[in-house]
């Protein structure tokens, strides 16, 4: 399906004054600049920092100014996806971030905030086309994404095995689009407690970039298994490190 579906988009993509695509404009609508300005600056300077006891980042100088990046963060808690903006977002990189979410967050009062902090829903089980386009047309655009590999969220510390999707859709969208140099960046995330809560401490690790483009080697499947693989491997290192790390951190401050 995703493959028919690049094929699709780049026939299209050929031809001049290519209408844009409704459900992306739907999607981008409901996104708040002001909003987002704000919260970045509320959550970076008050509410984080209030909230958290120590919070350590790492590896920050992985992050490129420009060009499309798919963040792939482990997913421990839900203070993930602000966490993430504090270690990478605007204070930090002058960029925003684009979070793919399961469509049941994406309801009521929570998936109004989502929608408008830049989230946009995909079912995980059978992804829709209009999802796979705006998520391709948002690298197309250099915007920074994050997906969690892991899929939800997994408190026992341990890498749990990785979803296929990051690699598929990096391979085949530089495949597609060549020149895009889509960069996977993987983000260790670990907190001193498993459920976190006011004075827990935070660690965050970000790793080297992983490059779309060096995976252009075979057969595309193929080559999106390699990457996840790798990808797989770097978190696995990042974790390990994090551990480390972080205790010896902890144990710092807190003797």
């Amino acid at each position: 399906m995703i493959k028919s579906y690049f094929a699709s988009t780049n026939r299209h993509s050929q031809t001049k004054n290519t209408p844009v695509n409704p459900s992306v404009l739907q999607n981008t609508s409901r996104v708040s600049p002001w909003l987002i300005r704000v919260a970045y600056l509320l959550g970076h300077y008050m509410v984080l920092p209030s909230f958290f006891g120590h919070i350590k980042v790492t590896g920050r100088e992985n992050i490129p100014t420009s060009g499309p990046v798919i963040l792939a963060p482990t997913h421990r808690s839900r203070w993930d996806s602000l966490v993430l903006p504090y270690a990478t977002g605007r204070c930090v990189t002058g960029r925003d971030m684009r979070f793919m979410v399961t469509s049941n967050e994406c309801q009521g009062l929570q998936g109004w905030l989502v929608l408008r902090m830049g989230g946009f829903p995909v079912n995980i089980e059978r992804p829709a086309i209009a999802t796979l386009r705006h998520t391709v047309e948002l690298m197309q655009q250099g915007e920074m994404l994050v997906i969690y590999p892991e899929g939800g969220i997994h408190r026992d510390g341990q890498l749990h095995p990785l979803k296929p999707g990051i690699a598929r859709l990096a391979v085949t969208a530089e495949s597609t689009y060549p020149g895009l140099d889509i960069k996977v960046i993987p983000v260790a995330i670990h907190y001193s407690e498993p459920y976190p809560h006011w004075g827990t401490d935070v660690n965050i690790h970000i790793g080297e970039p992983i490059k779309a483009a060096d995976y252009m080697n075979g057969n595309l499947k193929q080559e999106a298994k390699r990457l996840t693989a790798d990808l797989t491997h770097k978190l696995k290192q990042l974790s390990h490190q994090e551990v480390e790390i972080s205790d010896r951190i902890f144990a710092k401050i807190h003797n």
